[in-house]
């Protein structure tokens, strides 16, 4: 009798793990690919109904500089155009980050509710934080396993390395900085100046968050970006996405 129940509860078992070995599968690869898929419809879409509107801020034929410090340079302005907030769970930009791969495209959307916005393989905005542009810290989050793992390479990110960011208004290039390493309640890293949140900002970065190690998730890495540069919509897109901008360029 106990070795029924012995083999009874060992071949329950070994079909439970089976089946959880099935469903990470499911959902590590085969709906990584559809998610991903359905991203890169999303993304593109995005950027052709912005392309096709014809309302929208008027913004300079070239691409600007900001300068927080300094009066405007010939041929630059001196702020990028900073769009209003969107209402919850809105799609309101496009991210490409070429180190993540050359067709590389998410939606972010306002709000990083897991069910709601991570869940759907892009990237979400954390509403506490600023918008793209704007002086302070635009922060994002995204899944780095699972769900698409649109997040999984951001450790692969080198110094120098090109972020954008399209939105109605047109495209921001920032430059990755550094990286960190973080605890999972360690909210600083949202602040407009991340890790010193009662100082003043006087930089206009994007902050890249996500879980770490794969899989287990113990702590946060954060990826850290400057703003170099914003390019209106009437410029077209940067040369080095103009080709997956979903423009037409």
């Amino acid at each position: 009798m106990a070795r029924t129940v012995i083999g009874i509860a060992g071949e329950v078992l070994i079909t439970a793990g089976v089946l959880v070995f099935l469903f990470l599968g499911w959902q590590l690869w085969i709906q990584g690919i559809a998610l991903n898929n359905a991203q890169t419809s999303e993304a593109s879409g995005l950027s052709q109904s912005w392309s096709a509107s014809t309302t929208g801020p008027t913004a300079p034929d070239q691409a600007s500089t900001p300068s927080p410090t300094s009066g405007p340079a010939a041929g630059t302005v001196s702020a990028p155009v900073v769009m209003a907030a969107p209402a919850e769970t809105d799609q309101f930009a496009v991210l490409y980050v070429p180190r993540f791969g050359a067709d590389y495209k998410r939606t972010i959307t306002q709000g990083v509710d897991a069910k709601t916005v991570l869940n759907a393989g892009g990237a979400g905005h954390y509403e506490q934080s600023q918008m793209p542009g704007d002086m302070g810290n635009f922060a994002i989050a995204a899944h780095r396993d699972g769900w698409g793992s649109p997040f999984i390479k951001i450790n692969e990110l080198q110094v120098g390395d090109p972020i954008y960011v399209e939105t109605q208004d047109g495209w921001y290039t920032y430059r990755f900085r550094d990286l960190e390493y973080v605890a999972p309640d360690g909210v600083d890293v949202l602040s407009a100046v991340p890790q010193a949140p009662d100082a003043a900002p006087t930089d206009r970065l994007i902050t890249l968050t996500s879980c770490n190690p794969l899989y287990i998730a113990s702590e946060r890495i954060i990826a850290y970006g400057v703003l170099e540069s914003f390019t209106p919509r009437s410029a077209g897109a940067p040369a080095a996405i103009a080709g997956i901008s979903g423009t037409g360029a």
